[in-house]
């Protein structure tokens, strides 16, 4: 599956797969807005996928069109994306420890060095996977 996290600049792009109940991140990257409809075609072929999820943010509608432009074979599911910053922060710090000084201070305190676009995609995508997991297991 491909998730997107989409801006005006650049955008937040995953690529997951799901074994079982292990979700697997197979690249996560932030890219220019521009490059959208390129690089997703390129997931799709890479990692043979057919499904992508996107956030509902204010520049979701022009994405989408890009992306059906460049991709039209990838089935596009809308999904929301309430409070995703605040756990891609949190999923940079776990990832990037903060070292020296830093590991003192509250995480929660701090703002990553890099943009969290790319871990958006990431929990968007995992958001995903693991409700309709569930909904299939009821």
């Amino acid at each position: 599956m491909i998730a997107v996290d989409p801006g005006r600049e650049k955008c937040g792009v995953a690529a997951l797969s799901r074994e079982g109940d292990e979700i697997k991140i197979l690249k996560q990257e932030v890219i220019s807005t521009e490059t959208l409809g390129d690089v997703v075609a390129r997931y799709a072929e890479k990692f043979s996928c057919g499904r992508l999820v996107i956030g509902n943010g204010t520049t979701s509608g022009n994405a989408v069109m890009t992306i059906q432009n460049a991709a039209p074979m990838i089935e596009i599911i809308v999904v929301d994306e309430y409070r995703t910053t605040d756990d891609a922060r949190r999923e940079y710090w776990r990832a990037n420890p903060p070292s020296g000084w830093r590991r003192l201070l509250p995480t929660t305190m701090m703002v990553p060095p890099r943009p969290v676009d790319d871990f958006v995609a990431v929990i968007l995508g995992t958001r995903f996977l693991l409700a309709h997991s569930s909904q299939a297991k009821k």
